[in-house]
C-alpha cells in the first residue's frame, strides 16, 4: 500500500493572478467604451460598477456579495414576466 502524501500548498495568486487582471483590463476597457458612447447612465453598468466597489472590501464573502448586487431582492412572485430571457442585473 502506497503511502499517503499531504498535498502541497498551491500558490493561487500564481494559477490565477494573470487571468484576473485580464479580465480586469477587460472589464475597464468595456467601462471606456460605455463612457465615450454616452450609455454610462444605463441600469447595468451602474450595476457593474456598484459591484466593483465591493471587490475593495476585505472581507472573504466577496464573490456572494458580488452576485447578490446584481439580483433582485423581492421575495414575491411577479404576476407576469416583462420579457423573456435575462439581462444580467437587477433594474430597480
Amino acid at each position: 500500500m502506497p503511502d499517503w502524501t499531504p498535498p502541497t500548498q498551491v500558490n493561487l495568486v500564481d494559477l490565477g493572478f494573470m487571468d484576473s487582471r485580464s479580465k480586469l483590463i477587460d472589464l475597464a476597457a468595456f467601462l471606456d467604451r460605455v463612457q465615450r458612447a454616452g450609455q454610462e447612465g444605463d441600469f447595468r453598468v451602474q450595476a457593474l460598477k456598484n459591484a466593483i466597489s465591493l471587490l475593495s472590501q476585505d472581507k472573504p464573502q466577496r464573490a456572494r456579495d458580488v452576485l447578490l448586487s446584481f439580483s433582485d431582492p423581492s421575495s414575491e412572485p411577479v404576476e407576469k414576466a416583462a420579457m423573456q430571457g435575462a439581462i444580467g442585473a437587477y433594474k430597480s
